[in-house]
């Protein structure tokens, strides 16, 4: 008959019963009584593993074999399964709207004085994975090509994306440049099943200025 170990190395963990995980927790029996006696006792005097998780040590050593260690490690266990439960991944910011684009990469762009290219990666809930830098250009001008930005995408999972930069002569609105740029980008992420949402440009806010950002999708440049 095989040991929890050798099932666990054969199988996988998912594979193992109760008993044959608390042999593993337990390590060792005692004598005339091996350790996956005293998990089947263990599980047979408590009743489910709930039952188990709200006993206190002076309950748990009430099962032949278990004594204040074993009991403690037990116990460890199961707070640790608690505290997995409890414990949430952070909540992912959403960045679908070009303001919010905006306002994420405010700070990063501010005082750039060459163009640079920026793909944000979404989740198909569209909330935020990952920004990478994905080129730097010369003072009026940036390069991309839909590899380098679709790699990013792909290696990160993403369902979505969106593209930005920056004009470091404060003036958002798109150059032809950048309206080539967004239709391959476009056409590229219908082929690979990675949606565009937007491409925004960022210039600086300032009184009296133009808008500090464009959307190119709301400007009509994208195809649909």
């Amino acid at each position: 008959m095989q040991q929890p170990r050798e099932r666990l190395l054969m199988d996988g963990i998912d594979a193992l019963s109760h008993a044959e995980l608390l042999s593993i927790l337990l390590g060792s029996g005692v004598k005339g009584h091996p350790v996956k006696a005293i998990s089947e006792d263990l599980i047979l005097h408590h009743g489910s593993l709930n039952q188990m998780a709200c006993a206190d040590i002076p309950q748990l050593c009430q099962t032949r074999g278990i004594g204040v260690d074993k009991a403690m490690i037990i116990k460890a266990a199961f707070a640790l399964a608690k505290r997995l439960v409890e414990e949430r991944p952070p909540k992912r910011r959403l960045l679908e709207r070009p303001e919010q684009v905006a306002q994420h990469l405010r700070e990063r762009v501010r005082f750039e004085e060459v163009e640079c290219l920026y793909v944000i990666l979404l989740n198909a809930r569209h909330q935020h994975i990952k920004t990478e830098e994905v080129s730097r250009g010369i003072l009026d001008a940036v390069m991309g090509h839909p590899r380098e930005v679709f790699q990013h995408a792909i290696r990160h999972r993403a369902a979505a994306l969106v593209l930005a930069h920056n004009h470091p002569s404060g003036d958002p609105m798109p150059s032809e440049s950048d309206i080539r740029l967004t239709r391959e980008m476009f056409r590229a992420g219908q082929i690979l099943k990675i949606e565009l949402l937007d491409h925004v440009i960022l210039g600086r806010p300032g009184k009296g200025s133009p808008p500090h950002f464009v959307s190119l999708r709301e400007q009509g440049y994208f195809y649909h």
